[in-house]
């Protein structure tokens, strides 16, 4: 039955593993092309490896000191991403294979072991893994470097492969599972990052991550690392199996805290949707204030990327500021809040996708009995929605702003522009939201899907990864593409943000209207 089972999820992952895949091997390529197209002689990588070198938050960015070979900038570029990637990926299967189907009630209508649905998410994950770092290696610079950093990759997978399965016994539902393991995942990210931007690398050593990260592929291949997350995994997975015998199907380990008997304050669409956002919204807040602070301190390489001749240093200047007169600090300073943007995008995303959840797991629809219309259901969300992205842009904004003036210029004058440009990015954030609306309106089980498709795209295709293939711009065919660039002194145009939020506006009214004529629940 667990062999039935193990190829069961096999099917279902024909939909979710090739685009990890892809990522994987796509991020690995990009990074080999934009080091060979950026770095093409001796002396040009020389300066970059002694630049990197002397700054601690770009070293740390990549986890190591730099030396002048492609194969190791490749992998240094690369890698902390696509340890974090894969790590991602191990995560989301586990837990969708064991507690997600636990709360949908497909492993008790299916009456398997209770060790059977565990075991086919384990293989699930570490296949996946396995497959990955198998691709990523045959990107081969020299035989022993690639199959070492393929191994780092793996690693990563596998090791928080069992920390999700662990994560799945403990919890009461699929959402805090991730949760717990989504925050080891950033508690082990933030100890490598800080080990190798401190000097401390003691906390490199205890960090998941940062096991990936001493392997070292192309450089000292450390293969005595990887016995440590081998371990490690190990003994999570048989504490897995251990906490899966001793608990109910249904319940988890950590028992479920009762909520108090009444609500008093919660009455309207608007107070219940806050009620239920407000956390996520929280832990946006603190994720984006911390990589806010981190980008503040990797700004201070600007000042070295302008004493550095190169024909980098020329494009920065020429294509991605787009103004006359505009400086490296400029073109610095809007890279990152371009970053800010795009990664914010993704929150009213993942808003959205919550009601799909919500109307899925039969709340929405109990709701339906009450006072609350559908539309006045929706309409609360979205609210929460754009007004907290709004609020995650300001504190973005705000907070790279003090940073930047604190490490880098020292004149307090940076905060207001940089707070401007931030707050300049919204109404291409919401247009992303709206789309998602848009698509659970129509076609409510593909809306999830769609909603990471569009996101996706708008983050490929848009001014900071477009840049990798010669779009410095972006594509026309994504929101931000059109948004000034008011950091560096370009003019501040009114038309494309009311443009886009008219299309704000027509997307989330015919997601609206497209609710409120289909089929409910």
């Amino acid at each position: 039955m667990t062999f039935r089972l193990i190829r069961l999820a096999l099917r279902r992952e024909r939909v979710f593993a090739p685009w990890w895949l892809l990522l994987l091997v796509v991020g690995a390529l990009t990074m080999i092309a934009y080091i060979k197209r950026n770095m093409p002689t001796a002396e040009l990588m020389h300066a970059y490896v002694t630049m990197i070198n002397h700054n601690a938050f770009f070293r740390a960015l990549g986890g190591d000191y730099v030396i002048p070979d492609l194969g190791y900038m490749a992998a240094w570029r690369s890698g902390g991403f696509l340890y974090v990637s894969i790590a991602l990926a191990s995560i989301m299967t586990v837990i969708r294979h064991t507690r997600a189907d636990e709360d949908a009630g497909r492993i008790e209508i299916l009456r398997v072991s209770r060790r059977a649905p565990l075991t086919a998410a384990l293989s699930m994950a570490g296949g996946i893994s396995l497959l990955g770092g198998i691709l990523v290696s045959l990107v081969v610079f020299d035989p022993p470097g690639s199959i070492a950093y393929g191994a780092a990759i793996v690693a990563a997978g596998w090791v928080f492969a069992a920390i999700a399965a662990v994560a799945a016994q403990l919890a009461q539902n699929a959402r805090t599972a991730r949760v717990i393991a989504l925050a080891v995942l950033g508690v082990a990210y933030v100890l490598r990052y800080a080990g190798d931007a401190s000097g401390l690398y003691w906390m490199k050593y205890i960090s998941p991550i940062g096991w990936s990260h001493l392997v070292s592929p192309y450089n000292a291949n450390r293969w005595w690392v990887l016995l440590v997350p081998v371990l490690v995994t190990a003994a999570l997975t048989v504490l897995a199996y251990a906490l899966a015998d001793r608990r109910d199907l249904g319940a988890g380990v950590i028992p479920q805290r009762p909520g108090p008997a009444s609500a008093p304050g919660l009455h309207g669409a608007l107070a219940l949707a806050w009620r239920l956002h407000r956390a996520l919204l929280a832990k946006w807040a603190i994720g984006v204030g911390v990589f806010a602070v981190a980008a503040g301190g990797m700004s201070t390489l600007a000042y070295q990327l302008a004493n550095a001749p190169s024909r980098s240093v020329d494009l920065l200047l020429k294509n991605f500021t787009g103004t006359s007169g505009a400086t490296v600090i400029d073109g610095a300073l809007w890279s990152l809040v371009l970053i800010f943007a795009y990664v914010i995008a993704l929150y009213p995303v993942v808003m959205m996708q919550r009601l799909h959840n919500e109307e899925s797991s039969g709340r929405a629809e109990a709701l339906q009995g009450t006072t609350l219309t559908r539309f006045r259901w929706a309409v609360g969300h979205l609210v929460v929605m754009w007004l907290g992205t709004l609020a995650l842009l300001a504190v973005a904004g705000l907070v790279y702003g003090v940073s930047f003036v604190l490490l880098v210029s020292g004149s307090w004058s940076d905060v207001p522009r940089i707070l401007g440009g931030t707050l300049g990015m919204t109404p291409a954030a919401w247009l992303v939201g709206a789309i998602c609306m848009l698509a659970y309106g129509f076609v409510p089980r593909w809306s999830v899907a769609i909603g990471w498709l569009v996101w996706a795209y708008v983050a490929i295709s848009g001014r900071i990864v477009g840049p990798l293939y010669g779009q410095w711009a972006g594509l026309p065919f994504e929101p931000f593409h059109y948004l000034p660039n008011t950091v560096a002194g370009g003019a501040y145009s009114v038309l494309p943000a009311v443009v886009l939020v008219a299309l704000t506006v027509l997307f989330a009214g015919g997601g609206l209207v497209a609710l409120h004529r289909r089929n409910f629940g």
